[in-house]
């Protein structure tokens, strides 16, 4: 078992209190070397310390926990991000593939962090997404100009959406095919992706494609049809999908 430093930043005590009894419960590799309030004790902390992984409130008075990464930049920590719900927060920590939990914490959840970030550390992997969530929380409310993140074997990998032609399913993994003939794969679910890119160009319009609207160059006709796009690939559409693709594109070419 590898064992993770970790420090806890959280300006209410009831919470550090929790997240301190359900890590000693549930994740006994990982050792509490800290606590801390407020960013500016959090920053002299982590100098001081030097942790494998800092669990940190987004929203506190003052100085953000967002504020604090910037002023640690490059970090050289692991990061799981604790934070009260907010859609748009929520929003540009999924497009960033981020390590989050929301309040009140879920056990599981939890488990599933630290594992995460324990795979990471026992890799070599210390990953640094910082500049793709700032930009994303820039982006908040306007998910067609963030980036999205993907998980790779290698590391991940950070796209403009214009930049994605259209997703595959294919079993529960994601193929993701980009312009100039590049993919990339993922193990996540299509399902996924469909939820996290509503509001944008995407369009699931079969059980195995989520397209990109703004790629579609012909649509033929037939019981769903077939769309042609950008880089040549012919889709099928399901016929109970047809009459949503055909109103979805109306809208999306009438802006």
């Amino acid at each position: 078992m590898i064992y993770m430093k970790a420090i806890l930043i959280d300006d209410e005590p009831d919470g550090i209190r929790t997240l301190e009894k359900m890590l000693t419960r549930h994740c006994p590799q990982v050792e509490i070397a800290g606590t801390c309030s407020n960013a500016t004790t959090a920053k002299q902390m982590i100098e001081q310390v030097k942790p494998d992984v800092v669990f940190l409130d987004i929203q506190m008075p003052g100085k953000s926990g967002l504020d604090l990464l910037t002023e640690l930049s490059p970090k050289d920590f692991e990061v799981i991000f604790v934070t009260a719900y907010n859609e748009y927060m929520l929003q540009a920590l999924q497009y960033s593939a981020a390590d989050y939990l929301l309040k009140p914490v879920d056990e599981d959840r939890l488990i599933e962090a630290v594992d995460r970030v324990q795979n990471r550390l026992a890799d070599g992997k210390k990953e640094d997404r910082d500049s793709v969530l700032m930009h994303n929380l820039v982006s908040a409310g306007n998910p067609s100009e963030m980036r999205l993140c993907l998980p790779t074997l290698k590391g991940f990998i950070i796209l403009k959406l214009e930049e994605i032609i259209f997703c595959e399913a294919e079993r529960s993994y994601t193929v993701f095919h980009l312009d100039k003939g590049k993919t990339v794969t993922v193990s996540k679910p299509l399902l996924e992706y469909d939820n996290l890119l509503k509001d944008t160009s995407f369009l699931r319009v079969h059980k195995s494609f989520l397209i990109n609207l703004l790629h579609v160059r012909e649509y033929q006709r037939g019981e769903g049809g077939i769309v042609v796009m950008s880089n040549g690939a012919e889709l099928e559409v399901s016929r109970r999908k047809k009459e949503v693709f055909l109103a979805k594109v109306k809208e999306v070419f009438k802006s």
